[in-house]
């Protein structure tokens, strides 16, 4: 018996289509845990997630500018009561130009990252945080961004 080419491979192709499948997903999906509280959404529209960038001093001189001690306090005092919900502050290193200087200074920073619901209200408060630091340690800026988040808990 002589099988065409065309056939055999036809019936090649529809013998490897059976073995062909699609992998499971392997990702779990997870329903947050936290729900039905304003600080901690399941889900969120209208939220934003603002980044300030804080010199301390010196990368090379950690003896100079501000201490840990002096930014826990400035943090207790000034940031956590205006955001008890929740903020995050990473240790990050940084380059920055003054308006009056030629080359960049080098600084040890903070980078604290709130997450909230925009709102005029929220926005003056990162407004009187970013104040708060330039008056307290005499720096001309803070630098913030924020963008549009989605937020779950």
């Amino acid at each position: 018996m002589r099988f065409r080419p065309v056939l055999l491979l036809s019936l090649l192709a529809f013998a490897l289509a059976g073995c062909a499948h699609q992998p499971a997903s392997t990702a779990p999906t997870v329903a947050p845990t936290l729900t039905g509280d304003p600080a901690h959404p399941g889900a969120t529209k209208g939220w934003v997630d603002t980044k300030l960038y804080f010199g301390l001093g010196p990368a090379d001189h950690p003896e100079q500018g501000i201490s840990e001690a002096q930014w826990r306090e400035f943090l207790d005092k000034q940031v956590t009561p205006r955001f008890p919900s929740g903020l995050s502050v990473i240790d990050v290193y940084g380059q920055w130009r003054g308006k009056n200087s030629s080359t960049p200074s080098r600084l040890r920073s903070k980078l604290l990252i709130v997450d909230y619901p925009d709102s005029e209200e929220n926005r003056d408060k990162i407004e009187a945080i970013r104040a708060a630091w330039k008056q307290q340690t005499g720096q001309q800026s803070v630098l913030r961004i924020t963008t549009p988040a989605d937020v779950s808990f």
